[in-house]
């Protein structure tokens, strides 16, 4: 017990299986666990295959934790989820050791660039919802694009901070 905890690859999507051995788990225990965490809920394509996201593969980690390490029951390990995923995040700040630059990567705008402007944002977003508007077949709804402007403006403000941190 007291494992470290995996590197999670990065991957839009993970299959049963592949989540299995990030866990450490079987695929009956990972379907039976979203029986008992309605928090941990992988979508299913057409074929009816789970498709794991990243934020699923935590909560399974978690689960584990919860039911492994920690000796929780389900239902108490189901109370400490919900409670933990309410709580605001706290923030882990990582520092990525420096690589080389290549050429091409020097040239390219960086994160505190000043050429992305909030205006620029909400013109995309603009673009977005109007674009949907004309009766395009594909279709954000205002609230979706309200979650782009939002989503938009957390990231402009995280870039302020970690701009105002170097």
């Amino acid at each position: 017990m007291g494992q470290t905890a995996p590197t999670i690859p990065e991957k839009l999507y993970f299959k049963i299986g592949e989540v299995c051995d990030l866990v450490g788990v079987q695929a009956h225990v990972l379907r039976y666990w979203e029986t008992e965490f309605p928090q941990l809920s992988p979508q299913k394509n057409r074929s009816g295959q789970r498709s794991y996201r990243r934020r699923d593969v935590e909560i399974s980690l978690r689960i584990k934790e919860l039911l492994y390490d920690d000796m929780y029951t389900i239902a108490g390990a189901r109370k400490k989820l919900q409670t933990e995923l309410r709580e605001p995040p706290k923030l882990k700040i990582v520092h990525p050791e420096p690589q080389p630059q290549s050429s091409e990567e020097k040239d390219s705008p960086g994160l505190f660039d000043e050429d992305l402007h909030i205006d620029e944002i909400h013109d995309a977003s603009e673009a977005i919802y109007s674009h949907t508007s004309r009766g395009n077949d594909e279709q954000f709804s205002p609230e979706q694009v309200e979650a782009i402007r939002s989503l938009s403006n957390q990231l402009l403000e995280l870039r302020e901070m970690l701009k105002n941190r170097q």
